[in-house]
């Protein structure tokens, strides 16, 4: 037997948050066409790894700020014991990164 699909969740992010994280995906994305041609232009490892350490950070830099934004908004709004667990599925998560 199916279960009928969970409602959809309630945007948490405020609309200059999004912006400022699509932002930072652009320029990953952009980071990463960067590495794509480096590549077919047989360009050196050393410059090839550095392009690609930086759209990692600007990933890194996007996870950051959704998850601290998600683990604020649920010390703030959710009991205690709920809380905890939101925080240490976060922590789970960072730790699988």
């Amino acid at each position: 037997m199916s279960r009928p699909p969970a409602p959809a969740a309630e945007p948490t992010h405020p609309p200059a948050q999004v912006k400022r994280l699509r932002d930072r995906l652009r320029r990953a994305e952009g980071q990463v066409r960067g590495v794509q041609r480096m590549l077919d232009e047989d360009r050196a490892c050393e410059e090839v790894v550095t392009q690609l350490l930086a759209a990692r950070s600007a990933l890194d830099q996007v996870i950051r700020e959704v998850l601290s934004e998600r683990v604020s908004e649920c010390v703030m709004t959710l009991p205690p014991e709920e809380a905890r667990a939101a925080v240490s599925r976060a922590v789970g998560l960072l730790v699988r990164a």
